[in-house]
């Protein structure tokens, strides 16, 4: 299995690729939050770029051109569909403020009667993100918050690891990634059980990159501060992204809690592919992390979000979110991906978008989704020609949802699929499987490895500030590790002398992993390190 990390990390290498992320634009690449530096001594220094997006190019797309596209659409899908085998797709598209294509495909889940329509309802995993940065534009706009409040104002229990990060990062900084936060913190403690509270109390060990001056994709770090908006409007995540958007808009099958998309009659359930068949496997409660990955929605009710981040927030004439505020979100704040040539374009991202501008300057906006245990979604809009298409899918990421919207743009653009978009990004996924087999096959132990002690020897309670207790004891002769909230289970099959693997389970699954115990110079055990915990240094316990 590809871990989501990289699995994430090839979603924003293929939106790059895809030219749905930003050239570089000297003009103006930046929003109001690049227009001062804040020191660490607290003085403030001007920065030299730009306060606003460069001017927007009258429309290029023709009503007819549009349309063309629109009528091209159900065989792009299917063409996907039957390539891929993934089993449920819904589209959306917008353009002017209608919705000019709205339609599902396939199957909700394998095996079992139901259709994909216009209201199944589907986990859109990252695609949370810019819906997110909606609900929290409209607190924005109410005066509830603002963009540049740190975090800490709202949320007093907050703590990263540096004191002056923690009392300066703002609610901008941690929807724009630019915390100092590594790439996915805490998404590790999610697979392990433990719940939103817990994980957001241990973001304080993670280690920290330069503060503003480095992008790394953080789950918890948006959810940190969805949080503090949430404490700021004295209610929780799930009730202010109703408020503020759900049911404004009469998203009425929309949620940010699992308990509404687990009840809904009409969902697509989430695939893996297995053996060659897509297989509905697995359940993904993404709770703990509901402002970056846990909302479910409709292809319907998306179109109308779409309708509002295209209207510059009004919806059926009603201002619904203010202008100003949603405007931040479209702006970038962080180089995401520096150019890969010379002449190559760069990658942003704003608060809860890529953002990006194409080869004729016009604007362009982008998320993934992405759950390894089955689904698959993205966004993508071109506001100067009020155009979006939103896509769903129950299947685990092979590139089908980017295809399809890529395919959309370029017939609209030039009458025609300029790439077989699905074919680049398969490779681009492929490369990444291929990436992650590189590490350590426990699967294969040595042909003569060095003997492992007494099971007794290794047994005990063993210590650890972000993971929590891990216990080690013997069942049926096996010895066994328990981790987590729930005690969660692994057994231990020998591999090298005191090294030992473990099958990994969770969203961040990655097959058999390490787990090696350390002696002292009495021999006696005192610590054990366990490899797939361990990515940013964390994964050490200590015997207690």
């Amino acid at each position: 299995m590809i871990r989501l990390d990289r699995v994430r990390t090839a979603c924003r290498r293929i939106a790059a690729a895809l030219g749905l992320v930003a050239m570089v634009v000297t003009a103006g690449c930046t929003g109001p939050r690049a227009l001062t530096v804040e020191l660490p001594d607290g003085t403030v220094s001007p920065s030299p770029m730009a306060s606003a997006p460069p001017p927007q190019p009258p429309p290029q797309l023709t009503q007819a051109k549009v349309d063309a596209a629109v009528d091209r659409l159900d065989d792009v899908v299917r063409s996907a569909m039957r390539r891929t085998g993934v089993p449920g797709v819904a589209v959306g598209v917008v353009h002017r403020d209608r919705v000019v294509y709205l339609k599902g495909f396939g199957t909700r889940r394998v095996g079992q009667p139901g259709t994909v329509d216009a209201d199944t309802v589907f986990q859109l995993a990252s695609v949370s993100k810019p819906l997110a940065s909606t609900v929290v534009a409209g607190a924005v706009g109410r005066k509830t918050v603002g963009w540049d409040d740190p975090v800490v104002k709202y949320s007093p229990g907050f703590a990263l690891k540096d004191p002056w990060v923690t009392g300066h990062v703002t609610i901008a900084d941690l929807f724009s990634h630019r915390s100092g936060l590594p790439d996915h913190a805490g998404d590790l403690l999610e697979d392990l059980g433990y719940d939103r509270a817990y994980i957001l109390g241990r973001l304080r060990y993670e280690p920290l990159a330069p503060f503003r001056a480095s992008y790394a994709y953080t789950n918890f770090g948006v959810t940190a501060a969805a949080e503090a908006v949430a404490e700021a409007a004295g209610t929780s995540w799930e009730e202010l992204s109703e408020r503020e958007v759900y049911k404004p808009l009469g998203m009425t099958s929309t949620s940010s809690a699992f308990a509404d998309y687990e009840r809904a009659s009409n969902k697509a359930v989430t695939h893996v592919k297995v053996d060659g068949s897509w297989q509905a496997r697995h359940v993904r409660d993404a709770d703990a992390q509901s402002p970056a990955g846990g909302a479910s929605s409709t292809a319907r009710d998306m179109t109308k979000w779409l309708r509002l981040q295209l209207a510059d927030g009004k919806f059926d004439g009603r201002q619904v979110i203010d202008a100003a505020a949603l405007n931040e979100t479209h702006v970038p704040h962080i180089l995401s991906q520096p150019p890969p040539a010379l002449a190559g374009r760069s990658g942003f991202y704003g608060l809860g978008w890529n953002v990006g501008y194409d080869d004729h300057g016009r604007l362009r906006l982008s998320h993934s989704g992405a759950f390894d245990l089955g689904a698959a979604t993205n966004v993508t809009l071109l506001p100067s020609e009020q155009l979006g298409i939103v896509v769903l899918t129950n299947g685990r990421p092979v590139g089908v949802p980017e295809a399809i919207a890529a395919d959309f743009f370029d017939i609209a653009g030039t009458g025609r699929p300029t790439v077989d978009w699905l074919g680049f990004v398969g490779r681009i996924l492929q490369q990444q499987e291929e990436a992650e087999r590189s590490r350590t096959d426990y699967s294969r132990p040595p042909a003569d490895p060095r003997p492992a002690r007494a099971n007794s020897a290794y047994a005990g309670t063993y210590a650890n500030d972000f993971y929590g207790p891990m216990t080690v004891s013997t069942e049926d002769g096996t010895l066994v590790i328990q981790l987590g909230p729930k005690k969660t289970k692994f057994p231990l099959r020998h591999y090298d002398g005191d090294t030992f693997s473990y099958e990994t389970t969770g969203e961040n699954a990655s097959g058999l992993s390490g787990v090696t115990f350390t002696a002292n110079s009495d021999g006696e055990i005192t610590k054990v390190r366990v490899e797939a915990l361990d990515e940013n240094g964390l994964g050490t316990f200590t015997r207690s």
